[in-house]
């Protein structure tokens, strides 16, 4: 997907108070109020309440967000039914965004008001991303896509229960209304899903029934005579890939299995993964080999997390922008519910290597990236911003920061407190299908557990249970130092992380810590004196005026990550290329057939894996957890297919099979 710059919108009143856009010269509802039209047509349209009944999960997908009232009516629908769905997901994309002023700012119904300032409260900056806004314990969850129509729909992962057609008028906005859209929409209809709209165009009215669906004229109200209803009800039934074959069929939606999900390692990536998981209603047995959780790569005393500038605004940058948005939240619960030690104010990257701050921010105007997600700022600038003399031009993350990664962690595992069994001091030696269940053995071929669902979060220890894939993974040594805060006096006044080809953070209790070194293929686990003069000098390079350092005085700590050789998490469904020997495959056979594209690869039954966050572990556990939830529980996916796609565990063998086919045809 390429990314493209987001408009703000721009809210008008006519003459009757009523919200007017002039780009697209038609009102954002009629004159009866927004709350009138959204129960009226969207959700009378399309059934509701009555049809989330009985359900564990409700999907419902909007194109053109506006003003939020449809979204607001909806949820405050649900939480006035006493026999309301467990889960609400509610997908909607908007070319024009309001910024959050503006949005607070609006007029709202008294029965909204509430809704609409938790709503205001939680909207992310404007950046052309999908972004996951959780309400009601995570049982309202809004996932907001910043963008084209045309781009979006196509990328969206999910099962979609009902549609609300919501753009300005077809004449007005034809581009919302084409034809290969509804086409779209019937790729993720679930089977009986619905539509609603108040147009009744003839365009719209024959894409809905070109796409397979049964299109019904109903009464108006309003002064509009009629508005379109349609139930899917296609003559064939689509071709399901893998992918929504394995996690994100259409199904019946039963309530969550009872079972609980194991999950094997307690760091960052299963704790994530059970609070995400708690969130979708399922249940976790956590087990960690150690006696307490988080306390290898998860252990260090503080740790950064932000998003990136990258001027192609590729996989890379779009995860980890999505990430840091997540990490962000789940930073600022950690610190209000567990008095977490940490801060999500902002964070400075030196950029050493720009000749100044006005070269930064041509990158972010040419990327069209908002202030409160990150700008450039001088050395003057940053050094006040930071409280300590900075040595280049910098990013600022508005939204970046530090914590206490073994705190997060923690948090995650109290989040999910009612759904979670935590087994430490258990290593998992082993596992083996057997029949249609997994077990978990020690190192004395033991049964430890048994489940149908399986996480392996175990950092590189996931490669020997899964016997060495052919994954390009490895681990890389880092060292951290750490000095007595008395002996650098200045240091009291440093405010914000900063980063750069190293890092320095406020102090945490009484110590500076700094660093880091980073070595690949380097088993060692002593701290180094080499290194700490390594990370020295990296925190030179940082600071205007950095300390003088006695290295002999230094404490410190070493630990191991593990990352992909693309920089990105391996996160899903265990493909059968790289499952072959605990299914007890012989070699090659899982194998055929060899899709070019992940999403379209066999996988190993109720196997997932976690691993591979590197040196970002702190800023992608949280997106991490939540996109493993929706793999494992077939929820709405947090991130967009074609990303999805970039951190999918298939890939691997996928770009295999493209570079030989390549070299055949080359040969040919």
């Amino acid at each position: 997907m390429r990314t493209a710059p987001v408009v703000a919108g721009r809210v008008e009143f006519d003459g009757d108070g009523v919200p007017y856009s002039s780009e697209f010269g038609d009102r954002y509802h009629p004159r009866q109020g927004a709350l009138a039209q959204a129960r009226q047509v969207f959700l009378g349209g399309n059934g509701l309440p009555a049809r989330w009944r009985g359900r564990h999960r409700f999907v419902v997908l909007e194109t053109g967000f506006g003003l939020g009232g449809n979204f607001l009516t909806t949820w405050r629908a649900w939480l006035d039914d006493a026999e309301r769905c467990g889960q609400l997901h509610f997908i909607s994309i908007e070319a024009r965004p309001l910024g959050r002023d503006d949005l607070a700012g609006l007029p709202r119904d008294t029965e909204l008001a509430s809704l609409a300032a938790q709503l205001a409260t939680a909207w992310p900056p404007l950046t052309c991303n999908l972004h996951r806004l959780a309400f009601e314990d995570g049982r309202v969850q809004l996932l907001l896509a910043f963008g084209d129509v045309a781009d979006w729909l196509p990328q969206i992962v999910a099962s979609v229960d009902a549609f609300y057609l919501d753009g300005f008028a077809p004449a007005m906005n034809p581009q919302m209304w084409q034809p290969r859209l509804f086409k779209a929409m019937a790729r993720i209809a679930a089977p009986d899903a619905t539509a609603a709209t108040w147009s009744v165009a003839r365009p719209v009215r024959e894409g809905l029934g070109a796409a397979g669906f049964e299109v019904s004229l109903a009464p108006g109200s309003g002064g509009k005579r009629e508005i379109t209803m349609a139930r899917f009800a296609p003559r064939f039934t689509p071709r399901v890939g893998a992918r929504r074959g394995a996690t994100l069929a259409p199904t019946a939606n039963p309530a969550p299995p009872h079972e609980p999900v194991a999950i094997i390692g307690g760091g960052l990536a299963g704790c994530a993964a059970v609070w995400a998981l708690a969130e979708q209603g399922r249940s976790s047995l956590l087990f960690e080999r150690h006696a307490e959780l988080a306390g290898e790569g998860s252990g260090n005393a503080a740790g950064l997390f932000h998003g990136v500038v990258h001027l192609d605004d590729g996989h890379h940058a779009r995860f980890h922008r999505s990430a840091a948005f997540e990490a962000q939240r789940a930073v600022v619960a950690a610190i209000a519910g567990l008095d977490v030690r940490g801060s999500a104010s902002g964070l400075l990257r030196i950029e050493s290597r720009a000749a100044d701050a006005a070269a930064l921010q041509a990158t972010i105007e040419q990327l069209g990236l908002p202030d409160d997600y990150v700008r450039a700022v001088s050395p003057s600038e940053g050094g006040t911003l930071a409280g300590l003399a900075v040595a280049a031009p910098a990013w600022f993350f508005a939204g970046g920061g530090w914590v206490d990664p073994r705190g997060l962690a923690l948090s995650f595992v109290a989040r999910a407190a009612k759904r979670t069994e935590v087994r430490c001091g258990t290593d998992v030696a082993a596992i083996r299908r057997v029949g249609d269940s997994w077990q978990l053995l020690d190192a004395s071929a033991r049964i430890i557990a048994t489940a149908d669902t399986v996480v392996l979060a175990n950092a590189g220890a996931a490669l020997d249970l899964l016997g060495t894939p052919a994954w390009p993974v490895s681990r890389t040594r880092g060292q951290i130092s750490a000095m007595a805060a008395d002996r650098w006096p200045r240091a009291r006044l440093l405010r914000l992380p900063i980063a750069g080809s190293g890092y320095l953070l406020p102090a945490v209790e009484d110590r500076l810590w700094f660093g880091a070194s980073s070595q690949e293929d380097d088993a060692d686990p002593l701290l180094r004196a080499e290194d700490h003069r390594d990370n020295a000098a990296r925190l030179a390079g940082l600071l205007a005026s950095p300390p003088s350092i006695d290295i002999a005085a230094l404490a410190g700590r070493v630990g191991f990550r593990w990352s992909s050789a693309d920089r990105l998490p391996l996160i899903g469904a265990v493909p059968l290329s790289a499952a072959g020997s605990v299914l007890g495959l012989q070699a090659g056979a899982e194998l055929s057939p060899r899709p070019d594209q992940p999403r379209f690869a066999p996988r190993a039954p109720g196997l997932f894996v976690f691993i591979g966050l590197g040196s970002r572990g702190i800023a992608a556990a949280a997106l991490g957890g939540q996109v493993l939830a929706s793999w494992v529980t077939g929820a709405p996916m947090p991130v967009e297919a074609d990303l999805l796609d970039a951190i999918d565990p298939a890939r691997f063998a996928s770009r295999r099979h493209r570079r030989q086919a390549a070299l055949r045809g080359a040969a040919v």
